[in-house]
């Protein structure tokens, strides 16, 4: 980066690091040893704001905390050889840094023009949250299925439902900048149900942000479909469409982008999860629901005495069953997280797994690739040894693993 690159990059984030900032996402990691993904974001903090850097690395996050001229200085380095690019989102605007492999560095800032200074974004723990949907704005689906009123307030016996919206919604944020938003977006919802969140991802993505976007519901009810379809047509939402179906037989498009499944039951979740990955879909956001298959195989010696309790093994056999789903798509070229999707005092089935393909395997696996890969296989081989198991989603996706076992 020379000095002009490093002057204009300095002028950017002098723009944009401030209490409108709503986040700085680092992306496309250039080297293994270091942060996979960075998220820069305003916090409050006995009075004062700082900016908060969360690094991903693998399953954990690390934070850190800094001053202005800190975090400028932070994210300048980051893009000078750990990263290759940064997506800025602000109320006072939108910005993009692209870091070439040869080091060429590009802005581009688009700055909103307001006749008033822009709201506060930084998080207070005593301030009303900021949400993506927010509230006293009326969005006709919501109104439609009984979450807000024609005046854009959240009926009360809805606020959960209303809260589960826009957390998915940050989940789609974030993954922003793993997606090519410059051409049609195709993101498919496997068992879409009453599509709240269907409807919520086209009104974000397509409406909100202007990206172009198709988005495919599919489900097994007859009526479910025919109601949705009305609203999609009532709404004049002419990329999303409904289909009837089951998710291991779809067949209806060749590429995706991004897929979804929201409580697919039990083995439903791993056919998805096969779909998603033989697309090659960039994007996986999964929350399974019930999970039966390795309640009726798990056995080990020395777990027994845990075992031998109904309810403690069930519910280990479904961490179990979320932890090998995980780490099969980080065998396949995936990072992945396990998140919580909702607060657990509202559902015991909160659990997300959200998976990113690796950017270096959509064009080949490098040689770093194939020795993670095979350590990552060795690591699932053992774990299935050991539980006496043989899941699914490794019988779809790796069965090569299975047998080692």
């Amino acid at each position: 980066m020379n000095e002009e690159e490093r002057g204009r990059l300095g002028q950017a984030l002098d723009y944009f690091l401030n209490e409108s900032l709503e986040q700085i996402v680092l992306s496309n990691p250039r080297n293994g040893a270091g942060a996979e993904k960075i998220r820069l974001r305003p916090v409050k903090m006995k009075g004062k704001t700082v900016f908060q850097a969360e690094e991903q690395r693998g399953p954990q996050a690390f934070h850190r905390n800094m001053g202005k001229e800190e975090a400028a200085a932070y994210v300048a380095e980051c893009l000078s050889g750990s990263f290759g690019q940064a997506q800025i989102q602000s109320n006072l605007g939108r910005g993009q840094v692209l870091v070439s492999k040869k080091g060429k560095v590009t802005v581009k800032i688009k700055r909103l023009q307001a006749s008033i200074q822009a709201p506060s974004r930084a998080a207070e723990h005593n301030r009303k949250k900021q949400y993506i949907l927010p509230e006293g704005e009326p969005v006709p689906f919501l109104v439609d299925l009984g979450v807000m009123t024609p005046e854009g307030q959240v009926v009360k016996s809805r606020y959960d439902k209303y809260r589960q919206i826009n957390r998915f919604l940050e989940f789609i944020r974030d993954v922003l900048p793993e997606l090519d938003v410059g051409r049609e977006l195709t993101v498919i919802d496997f068992g879409c149900g009453k599509s709240y969140l269907t409807f919520a991802m086209y009104y974000y993505l397509g409406v909100q942000k202007g990206y172009p976007v198709r988005i495919i519901g599919l489900d097994l009810k007859t009526e479910v479909i025919e109601h949705c379809s009305r609203l999609a047509e009532k709404y004049g939402y002419d990329h999303l469409s409904f289909h009837q179906g089951d998710i291991a037989s779809f067949e209806g498009v060749e590429r995706v982008d991004m897929v979804v499944t929201l409580h697919a039951c039990d083995l439903a979740t791993d056919y998805a999860l096969e779909k998603a990955v033989k697309w090659g879909a960039g994007v996986i956001l999964s929350v399974p629901c019930c999970q039966h298959e390795l309640n009726r195989q798990m056995e080990n010696a020395i777990l027994e005495p845990v075992l031998s309790y109904g309810l403690l093994k069930e519910r280990m056999a479904a961490l179990c069953t979320d932890g090998i789903r995980a780490q099969t798509l980080e065998y396949l070229g995936y990072r992945t997280q396990i998140l919580e999707f909702i607060d657990m005092e509202h559902t015991p089935k909160n659990i997300l797994i959200r998976a990113v393909r690796r950017r270096q395997n959509r064009a080949g696996e490098t040689g770093s690739g194939d020795d993670r890969r095979e350590r990552k296989g060795q690591e699932i081989t053992r774990l299935l040894q050991s539980l006496q198991v043989r899941p699914s989603i490794v019988r779809l996706l790796a069965p090569e693993l299975l047998e080692r076992v």
